[in-house]
């Protein structure tokens, strides 16, 4: 008789631990699927925003270039400072 009820649990022990298992091999697949989702989002993120930072860099390096014009730059200096080119008397070169 003790032989019976020790061999019913030791089979319902290896049951349960079997189900542990099972339940905790689901919960981990599951987690990790949820991880690797996240990450698709996250990397998802990062490419939109590399693509505006782009998009602003190359607004910005088009900007500086404008800025640098030697046009934009006479213009300026003629309107709004009042400035004249100088005549070639004035003129000093520098080697």
């Amino acid at each position: 008789m003790a032989k019976t009820i020790s061999r019913s649990a030791n089979r319902i022990l290896f049951l349960l631990i079997l189900l542990l298992f099972l339940i905790g091999g689901s919960l981990f697949y599951v987690w990790s699927r949820i991880q690797v989702i996240q990450l698709g989002y996250e990397i998802s993120n990062a490419l939109k925003e590399e693509r505006a930072l782009a998009e602003s860099n190359k607004r910005l390096r088009l900007e500086i270039a404008t800025l640098k014009s030697y046009s934009r730059i006479e213009k300026f200096a003629v309107e709004e400072l009042r400035m004249t080119k100088p005549k070639p008397d004035q003129v000093i070169v520098i080697r």
